[in-house]
């Protein structure tokens, strides 16, 4: 059944996964920043952000690895290898997202300077994220 619906997907439909993937891992980020911040309103807001990112960054491997590069498990050696990678260029890709974020700001320091910055960092980054899990981490010839 996956082997069908991998060869009937075209470019665009993965493409649109992708972008809905990316979205939803973001709405759960968000909303488990806002369940630990009512659990526990007192503490600092670093625990909402790591729990937070853990939660959005187990829905997006998943969703990836099943629905965007079509990958079996094969063992736990090979799965933690694969999470590992997928999380280091995360935080790569986060940090060119940043970046852009962070030099439109510094360049014309406008709302409008900061939030296009960033849109074209996630899109540069994300882009990156897609050609990286696709040759580093679900290689398709194991997939």
């Amino acid at each position: 059944m996956v082997r069908q619906f991998r060869q009937q997907s075209s470019s665009s439909s993965v493409a649109a996964r992708y972008v809905a993937f990316a979205v939803l891992s973001t709405i759960a980020n968000f909303a488990v920043q806002a369940i630990v911040l009512q659990i526990a309103p007192w503490s600092s807001l670093m625990p909402s952000i790591l729990a937070g990112t853990a939660a959005g960054f187990a829905l997006k491997y998943v969703l990836d690895k099943k629905w965007i590069f079509f990958d079996r498990y094969t063992s736990h050696n090979e799965e933690l290898s694969k999470v590992v990678l997928y999380g280091l260029f995360s935080v790569l890709t986060t940090l060119i997202f940043w970046g852009f974020e962070i030099a439109f700001w510094t360049i014309w320091k406008t709302e409008l300077a900061k939030y296009t910055g960033g849109a074209i960092g996630l899109a540069i980054g994300y882009i990156s994220k897609y050609t990286l899990d696709r040759k580093f981490v679900f290689k398709p010839g194991e997939a």
